[in-house]
């Protein structure tokens, strides 16, 4: 399995932009744009300030978007990458939530490359961060699989796509490649243990992926060595020790070229975990075929599988966090405020009365014969006896049934100019609409900050 490792390193390094599909090239411009988005509001939220005011009184190069902070590179990859992530809006599909620890940890190297980085190395570097990621997950068996055991992929797995894009931009060769992934394995970590009160730490996952995968490739360019058996069936390897019966080494290189990873990703339309995402936008048409509001629906019953109640199955909606995991959540604010955007988890929102007697009339119900990968189906039951049952799969976002180029450009804006004036948000989307074409992409400092 050596073998595969080095097969990836080289991949990383000989991949050109004129490889890139047109199409890849396009979807990747969609998620950059996307998570720029997601990253300038999240730079407002409770999560980012706080994680900012650790570094309080550091200076440096680099910035933190949308503000006016510059700090060190891995310190910026850090508080960019947990600002992408705070608000539950950053792509899906991934790693898992490749975008925000891939462009974080991109732009970071960026800031201090050797020479100037144009537009389309960044596509390059970025796309190639999404492959690794996404490849190391699966050689773990899989979402369900890994995040099933406790891992957080975005973390565990994260931190390789992190490392794999900002070798890229660095210009390592293959030998400092396979040794910043090798590092990598070793910066790898992050559990699901957030689940079970709604703590902050799942935002600080992304931030710490980038940073790691920053630094191992730093340490790689200076010539520290990473383990080369990483992957190998053997004691400290990361798939024995992270997936053990569930790993599926093949997945590292298998289509390598042929089949690409952001090809499968999301952008997401609400402030949710992606795992409820398939339930409301069910509801939605849901309520539009049985042609009733809220106050005609007596209740609501979902079928889901035992990894998704596991994960989304809580109704703690005290805090932010908890409250984006839970699909009874969703479901209600779906009910009661019109939409699950940003603004439908905002505390005032929470507290509605009406989303505790809504809380108590969904129920879900475990179905050991679905899929673990599988969406649930609703079901939603009228005061006057009538009912109708969904399952949407692909949901909303999905690349079988994407945003529309409107949708997401609405969704950037409303995120951006959390933090920016329209006029400056709209020069920045122009700069991303064509940034093959840029020469540096260094200066898109200058409508970040």
């Amino acid at each position: 399995m050596t073998e595969r490792l080095q097969r990836l390193a080289q991949f990383c390094v000989d991949t050109r932009f004129e490889d890139l599909p047109a199409a890849l090239v396009a979807q990747a411009k969609r998620h950059i744009l996307d998570t720029f988005g997601a990253a300038l509001a999240g730079a407002d939220s409770d999560v980012a300030r706080q994680a900012r005011q650790v570094f309080e009184g550091e200076t440096g190069n680099s910035l933190v978007w949308g503000t006016n902070l510059r700090l060190g590179a891995a310190q910026t990859a850090m508080l960019n990458g947990v600002a992408a992530h705070a608000l539950e809006l950053d792509d899906t599909g991934g790693c898992d939530h490749s975008g925000a620890v891939v462009l974080p940890a991109v732009m970071a190297a960026v800031s201090m490359a050797p020479g100037t980085v144009n537009g389309r190395e960044l596509i390059t570097a970025v796309v190639l961060g999404y492959e690794v990621g996404r490849r190391v997950l699966e050689a773990c068996g899989g979402y369900s699989a890994h995040n099933g055991a406790g891992w957080h992929s975005t973390a565990t797995c994260g931190v390789f796509g992190a490392a794999a894009a900002s070798a890229r931009i660095l210009r390592l060769d293959a030998g400092q490649t396979l040794a910043a992934l090798g590092i990598a394995g070793s910066f790898s970590g992050g559990l699901w243990a957030f689940i079970h009160d709604g703590s902050q730490s799942k935002k600080l996952h992304s931030g710490r992926a980038a940073e790691g995968g920053l630094l191992a490739a730093r340490f790689a360019q200076q010539g520290i060595t990473g383990p080369a058996r990483l992957f190998d069936d053997v004691w400290g390897g990361f798939l024995k020790t992270l997936a053990g019966p569930t790993a599926e080494p093949q997945a590292l290189d298998a289509d390598l070229g042929s089949v690409w990873k952001l090809a499968r990703c999301s952008i997401k339309p609400y402030a949710s975990c992606r795992g409820t995402h398939s339930a409301i936008d069910a509801l939605g048409l849901l309520l539009d075929q049985l042609q009733v509001g809220a106050d005609q629906v007596e209740d609501i019953q979902v079928s889901l599988c035992g990894f998704l109640q596991d994960m989304c199955g809580g109704q703690d909606v005290s805090t932010l966090p908890a409250a984006q995991m839970s699909l009874p959540y969703a479901l209600a604010a779906r009910l009661v405020h019109g939409h699950c955007g940003l603004e439908a988890y905002d505390e005032t929102a929470r507290r509605d009365p009406r989303i505790d007697r809504w809380l108590s009339r969904i129920r879900l119900e475990v179905d050991p014969r679905r899929s673990e990968d599988g969406e649930p189906v609703v079901c939603v039951r009228t005061v006057d006896g009538r009912q109708a049952r969904l399952c949407v799969d692909p949901p909303l976002g999905a690349p079988a049934n994407p945003l529309s180029d409107a949708a997401l450009e609405q969704k950037f804006f409303s995120l951006a100019e959390r933090v920016m004036p329209r006029v400056q948000a709209e020069a920045l989307l122009g700069q991303l609409a064509r940034l093959e074409t840029l020469e540096s992409v260094g200066l898109l400092e200058r409508w970040l900050g």
